[in-house]
């Protein structure tokens, strides 16, 4: 009797919480400090005025969408990282390592392509209809060209980091992110305005401040790495070898995940592009600072998704079903409480906007304003998505991300933004608010989906077969 009323509860102990708030505050409060970093770096470029920055955040959803696609790998290796850390399988971690390294670096061809060799040609498809289209590309053009050179060390520290993290490591991650996002404002006061007898350099100023602050955060994990030797860690100067059989594995379930994300960031680059052709800069620059003020709440989902990921991983690894299926009752409940707070904390920051941003034009305020109010009250939704689908992906389900969200991104959202885009006039505010009513329908279909388990397995015990 005790057993059924422990497994209807819909809330954990204060124990249970402590734990995933010891996983996720940190994530939350390294993403915060990012966060905040990246408002005082659009407060500085700001005021260069609405062309530079729009230059600046159309350049910047290039690096966006490959920092996307390294998180996705870091998801796509976690799934089976966490599993082995919770099954004390230190040879299976090292093969999810090797597994990001490669995906990783799998990437580097294309990115070169939109940085290097096609930037102009690539970065006015997001562009199109936009009446200060040439001049904003040509700042986009030298912001890109210069950022292009964190690709490297990003690459590595993503798959150093995320590693750690799906080891419940997360207090060393958060020193490298601290000390590179303070390097990064130090160096955009230098040389965007030239202070303290240094060139201004504008944009340029910028860019090469992002790859100092990059470059450092990976010399900090890699001493980390090389000090702490972490059981995922391989020798650097040994054979790199890949097991075949599970790397084909863990290809099957992260391709889904990969999936999934690059057709979120596909969605997100089109719903921009048509944003941006509904007026000039101020559009553009009141749609990007927008996201700016909001990535101090969007928080709230890197932490949830890690904290879950974590716990049922492990719960799931050391072969434990019935208490993982508990764990996620838990763990669902807890989300939709911080996803309330979240709501409040968000419809807060409004306040920042005409402080960091009052250099804009008073349409990119506006724009700005009732966007940051608009992803608030969306808040408790997102976040307990985030939970569901770390849910999923915990037990290896990353088909429920790949056929239920991506199914309606491409069959019914990317269609509609289509339309919305040219068969009305209504503004970029009103566009958004329309498609993000879809995830309302998302979130019951995650539900039902959930609900048979799919995602109760544990992975780790697998692995024998594979070797």
């Amino acid at each position: 009797m005790t057993e059924i009323k422990e497994q209807k509860k819909l809330f954990g102990s204060k124990k249970f919480y402590g734990n995933a708030l010891a996983v996720a505050v940190p994530i939350m409060l390294q993403q915060l400090i990012q966060s905040l970093v990246s408002l005082i770096d659009n407060f500085m470029v700001a005021g260069l005025g609405d062309i530079s920055m729009s230059g600046v955040n159309v350049a910047g959803h290039v690096l966006f969408v490959f920092f996307v696609y390294l998180n996705a790998i870091g998801m796509a290796g976690g799934i089976f990282m966490t599993q082995y850390f919770g099954a004390k399988d230190k040879e299976g971690m090292r093969h999810a390592f090797r597994f990001k390294l490669v995906m990783g670096f799998a990437a580097f061809i294309p990115f070169v392509m939109v940085c290097i060799v096609l930037p102009r040609q690539v970065l006015s498809l997001m562009l199109i209809g936009n009446t200060d289209a040439e001049a904003i590309l040509d700042e986009a053009i030298k912001y890109i060209n210069i950022a292009f050179f964190m690709g490297v060390p990003m690459t590595l520290s993503v798959c150093i980091a995320s590693s750690l993290r799906d080891m419940g490591q997360v207090k060393l991650p958060l020193i490298a992110t601290v000390a590179a996002t303070l390097t990064n404002t130090l160096f955009n006061w230098l040389l965007i305005y030239g202070n303290l007898g240094l060139p201004a350099l504008g944009v340029q100023g910028a860019a090469i401040a992002t790859v100092i602050a990059r470059t450092l955060e990976f010399a900090i994990l890699l001493v980390i790495y090389i000090r702490k030797k972490p059981d995922f860690a391989i020798k650097l100067t040994g054979t790199f070898s890949l097991n075949g059989k599970l790397f084909r594995k863990m290809l099957k379930k992260g391709s889904l995940v990969l999936f999934c994300e690059m057709v979120w960031i596909l969605s997100e680059t089109v719903t921009t592009a048509i944003y941006n052709g509904r007026g000039g800069a101020d559009v553009v620059s009141g749609m990007s600072s927008s996201f700016t003020i909001a990535n101090l709440f969007f928080v709230a989902f890197g932490g949830i998704y890690s904290a879950t990921g974590v716990i049922l991983g492990k719960t799931l690894g050391m072969g434990e079903l019935e208490k993982a299926r508990k764990q996620k009752t838990w763990l669902l409940s807890g989300s939709a409480v911080f996803g309330l707070m979240m709501l409040v904390f968000g419809l807060a920051t409004t306040l920042l906007i005409p402080v960091v941003f009052g250099k804009l034009s008073e349409n990119a305020i506006e724009i700005c304003r009732q966007m940051v109010i608009l992803m608030s009250l969306f808040m408790p939704v997102w976040v307990y998505l985030n939970a569901q689908m770390a849910v999923a992906r915990a037990g290896g389900d990353t088909a429920m991300g790949a056929y239920a969200d991506s199914g309606i991104t491409i069959f019914v959202m990317l269609p509609m933004i289509l339309m919305l885009g040219n068969l009305t006039e209504i503004g970029p505010v009103m566009m958004y608010l329309c498609i993000k009513l879809l995830d309302l329908i998302k979130i019951t279909l995650f539900h039902f989906w959930l609900k048979k388990e799919r995602w109760l397995k544990n992975l780790a015990a697998k692995k024998a077969d594979e070797l």
